[in-house]
């Protein structure tokens, strides 16, 4: 076996916690440890002057104790005087021992790292990285940039940076056992670095070496393992879509079923878009295959995604199959399940409803209908793909808002359909505009349809931001909006994820709201509801019973209510821009006009206040999806940090997005030319994720 094969544990300092806490960042053999590279770095490597500072500097400084003094607050901290012969700073501790007061003497000599602050007197460094010099030719600075790696709790830098060491002494001794996967011709073509000499700068990069330059991703070594990565997911993507044509499905005849597919589209209330057209023949062609449909559909808010969805339906229903439509919310199935009913009102097709709060012999009856195939269509949460829920003929799975569910509840649904060879083909919905990036890497084992046209009569929604010092003003709004006989969302969010603080701040804003606007009809809507009241809410809400509906983001996703042409979202800062976009959807959706007023906390830093502005200059989903990216990274934009999502180790896809084109040819000619390098590629950097690919 090889060294770097070898389990962790061999090296020296590494126990049976250490050992557990590496496994949380995926580090179980030595080889993971060269691959577990730095996210930032400190530049130790020279001591600044103390007189030279300014406020935000993260510097190494030296200088002599003055004084120290233990301040008497109501929270004790320790504050201490350092100078050298061009000035002085201040230190602070808020945590601090006896040992430490009694070694910080004056006259004593030590070395500090920290960010300078301004403080009330003066500049000052809060916590800082600190070392006593007792020997005059003690080594105070580093020979190259110290490295900052990924943490988990309980390790530290200290710790993880004596094992990388072990671990690239290991490899120092046996170079020859990290394969360059990367074509040599590929690496001349891009004046990349080899692997050995990437690896080496990227955990010491020498004093040629910038911060700047490898934060800005400019740094050739950076370049090439990012490029490496970023081929590794592509790879895997690609050999996942070849297995999945490799499986049998269903084929949905388009032709046989034309007389009853265009009788369906005259029966609908409205004509269908260009782009919805366009987007239903694409499906037809895929499933008239003998393989596997793979096929997301993404438009923008109110774009028509689900009457694609239910023609889809139409098809393998026609061809005798069943269809499964998989929603993250009961409230968004619960929309799905009425619209599927009124499209489907005049064909002999049983839909049924399921969830987790189905229970006793109304859920026995659901279930039965599933097995015997009576029921065609069934619409549901996660609820589908439990165990108990058995398919006679399932030929389709519908998914809508994908990347919110785990990657296991995706494939288990995937599985139920699951005969010999056989698999359902599968049709992903989204109304999170992907930007082109993202699309061109998490989703390239998929075909991408974009439904990019908005039904005819659709006014874009006019956005405002104030703050929040003016919310009389807008509750003056909401008092002549309501007396036009038209209604309002009011959406509260919290920057804590807990549910309970959420619903708590919602009705704490109904009550301030009630008394403030007393003759208006005013409701409550949040995650911890029941189903069944969330349900009579919104159906009064789109009975004109209520005239201001207050809601945390649980109406993010598929509520429709024409006559709500007014919404106020409280604290937008602290939501992204791809959220806020499905949010402000939720008006603009009938025939009149549409507003949306960001209510932010005053100061708003620079880049809110930037995103914000964009939100409020446009109403493109995808403008707003790439600004995202940019702004915040490709796990925020999806809206979520779940296992599935993409997780990389040192590529970020707002900076390499230029790396994209180049991985689409490498990827090409690796295939054809190299394929014994592709398993090895996908380990490296996939590790176990690469099992999820095919989702």
């Amino acid at each position: 076996m090889s060294h770097l094969n070898q389990s962790v544990s061999h090296l020296a300092g590494v126990g049976a916690q250490t050992l557990s806490r590496l496994e949380k960042l995926g580090i179980r053999v030595i080889q993971d440890l060269i691959f577990h590279l730095p996210i930032r770095y400190e530049d130790r490597t020279r001591i600044y002057p103390i007189g030279r500072l300014s406020p935000g500097m993260t510097v190494l400084i030296c200088g002599k104790v003055e004084f120290i003094d233990i301040l008497p607050r109501a929270r004790k901290s320790l504050m201490c005087r350092i100078s050298d012969n061009t000035g002085f700073i201040n230190l602070k501790f808020f945590h601090f021992s006896a040992n430490q007061h009694n070694a910080l003497k004056p006259g004593t000599l030590i070395s500090c790292f920290a960010e300078v602050r301004q403080g009330f007197a003066g500049l000052e460094m809060i916590h800082p990285d600190y070392r006593i010099i007792t020997n005059s030719d003690a080594e105070v600075i580093q020979a190259c940039l110290t490295p900052v790696y990924p943490l988990t709790e309980g390790l530290s830098q200290t710790i993880l940076r004596k094992v990388v060491k072990q671990a690239l002494s290991f490899w120092n001794n046996e170079p020859a056992l990290l394969i360059d996967w990367i074509p040599p011709s590929t690496l001349k073509k891009y004046a990349y670095p080899s692997l050995s000499e990437a690896i080496k700068t990227l955990h010491a990069p020498d004093d040629s070496v910038s911060v700047v330059a490898l934060q800005n991703g400019s740094v050739s070594a950076l370049k090439r393992l990012a490029f490496e990565e970023l081929l590794a997911h592509h790879l895997s993507l690609q050999i996942s879509r070849n297995k999945v044509k490799a499986w049998q499905s269903p084929v949905f005849n388009a032709a046989r079923s034309k007389e009853i597919a265009e009788q369906f589209l005259q029966t609908l209330p409205f004509k269908l878009t260009g782009a919805q057209q366009r987007v239903i023949a694409e499906i037809e062609a895929d499933c008239g295959l003998e393989h596997p449909m793979m096929r997301l559909v993404q438009g923008d808010v109110g774009s028509g995604k689900t009457i694609v969805s239910a023609y889809a339906a139409l098809l393998a229903l026609v061809a005798g199959y069943q269809v499964a439509v998989m929603a993250p919310t009961e409230l968004l199935a619960e929309q799905h399940s009425r619209s599927f009913s009124n499209w489907f009102k005049g064909f002999q097709t049983k839909i049924v409803f399921l969830t987790g709060q189905l229970k006793g012999n109304a859920r026995k009856a659901v279930l039965q209908d599933l097995a015997d195939g009576s029921a065609g269509i069934v619409v549901g949460t996660h609820a589908l793909f439990q165990d108990s829920v058995k398919f006679h003929r399932l030929g389709l799975v519908i998914i809508d808002e994908q990347h919110r569910f785990g990657v296991h509840q995706r494939m288990a649904l995937r599985e139920k359909g699951q005969q010999g060879k056989t698999r359902p083909h599968q049709l992903v919905m989204t109304a999170t505009p992907i930007p082109r990036t993202l699309a061109m890497l998490q989703y390239s084992d998929l075909d991408i349809s974009i439904i990019d046209e908005l039904p005819p009569g659709r006014k874009p929604i006019v956005t405002s931001v104030i703050p929040a010092d003016r919310r009389s003003e807008v509750i003056d709004r909401i008092g002549g909006w309501v007396a036009k006989k038209r209604q309002v969302y009011w959406v509260c969010t919290l920057i804590e994820e807990s549910e309970v603080l959420q619903c708590e701040a919602a009705e704490k804003t109904v009550g301030y709201l009630m008394s403030a606007l007393p003759k208006i009809r005013i409701s409550l809507l949040h995650g911890r509801m029941k189903s069944k009241d969330k349900d009579i809410v919104m159906q009064a809400f789109k009975n004109h019973q209520i005239d201001l509906l207050v809601a945390t983001t649980v109406i993010e996703v598929g509520v429709d209510v024409p006559n709500a042409g007014l919404m106020v979202i409280e604290n937008p800062e602290r939501l992204g821009l791809s959220q806020l976009h499905q949010l402000r959807g939720r008006v603009g959706r009938g025939d009149n006009d549409s507003y949306c007023l960001l209510m932010y906390q005053s100061p708003l830093s620079d880049t809110a206040r930037q995103r914000l502005g964009i939100l409020r200059d446009s109403n493109d989903g995808f403008i707003i999806a790439e600004k995202d990216l940019e702004l915040r990274g490709p796990g925020d934009v999806m809206g979520t940090r779940q296992t599935g999502a993409i997780h990389f180790k040192i590529a970020d896809l707002a900076r390499d997005a230029d790396l994209l084109d180049n991985i689409q040819q490498t990827s090409k000619h690796i295939i054809i030319h190299s394929p014994e390098a592709i398993q090895p590629l996908c380990d490296r950097w996939l590790g176990g994720f690469s099992d999820y690919a095919e989702v």
